[in-house]
This record gives structure tokens, C-alpha cells and sequence, in this order.
């Protein structure tokens, strides 16, 4: 998908108005949908909204950066808080927080003392840490993916 020219197509279909800069993916991205720059006016994307919901929410996603971008060229308010900013997004059915991954990354470490079993989302030093029942060491006993329960 050549993600500037999608845009440009939302843009014209939804808004009316042209899109004149870039759209790029950006991998990085983890809590939000996407972003507006406004220094240069280029919107940067998350593929995962795409890959793990779709279109149809994807495009709703490119509404609300799209919303950001005309209102900030429009000299209106383009921040979330901004009457403008809802406004125009309720009128384009934009989406107004982007979802939670789907899948997040659990590590888990186990003591060699005692057995005690820790998840962690981010890895820790095995070399700092050491277990919090009995202080001995850790060790890593398995990297897997958990469904997100939504909480």
C-alpha cells in the first residue's frame, strides 16, 4: 500500500480537502495511532493498526491525524482539547484513542532458590536483580506472547 496516496484518498473522500505532504509508517509507535508534525506537516503511521485490526479502523485513525493536519493549516485549534479539533472529528467519524495492542510480550523469570515465578513486560538485569521472597538469583524460564486481557 503506498500509504502517502491512501492518505491523499481519505483526505479528498472524508475532508474535501487535499493532502500536500508525506505520510510514512513508523514501526515505533506503540500507544498511539499515528502522529501530525506540525513544523513540516508530515503524518507518521503505526502498521500494527492495520495488521492487527484492519482498514476500517486504520482509516478512522488517518481521520484523526488528518483532522490535526487541516485544522492546524486552517489556523484553527488542532489539539485534542480543542472545540474545533472534536467537533470536525465527530463530523468525519475519526477515532479519537487508538486501541490497545492485542498482544504484549511477557518475560518471565524464575528464582533458583526458591522457585517463585515473576512475569515482567520488560526485561530485567539478571545480574542487578534477585528475587523479591528470598533475594537469590534469577534466571529467564521463557519469552512468549500473552492476548490482552484489556487490563
Amino acid at each position: 500500500m503506498d500509504l502517502t496516496k491512501y492518505v491523499q484518498a481519505v483526505s479528498l473522500e472524508d475532508f474535501g480537502k487535499p493532502f500536500r505532504h508525506q505520510a510514512v509508517w513508523n514501526r515505533r509507535l506503540r500507544t498511539s495511532g499515528g502522529r501530525f508534525f506540525p513544523h513540516d506537516g508530515h503524518l507518521d503511521f503505526a502498521p500494527r493498526i492495520l495488521e492487527e485490526y484492519g482498514e476500517a479502523l486504520f482509516r478512522q485513525i488517518v481521520r484523526h491525524e488528518l483532522t490535526h493536519y487541516h485544522l492546524y493549516f486552517e489556523q484553527k485549534g488542532y489539539k485534542h482539547g480543542d472545540a474545533d479539533f472534536k467537533k470536525l472529528l465527530k463530523e468525519v467519524d475519526g477515532l479519537r484513542y487508538a486501541p490497545p495492542p492485542k498482544q504484549r510480550t511477557v518475560h518471565e523469570y524464575l528464582c533458583r532458590e526458591c522457585g517463585q515465578v515473576f512475569q515482567r513486560q520488560r526485561r530485567i538485569n539478571l545480574e542487578r536483580m534477585r528475587c523479591g521472597a528470598c533475594g537469590g538469583r534469577l534466571k529467564i524460564r521463557e519469552i512468549g506472547l500473552k492476548a490482552d486481557d484489556g487490563g
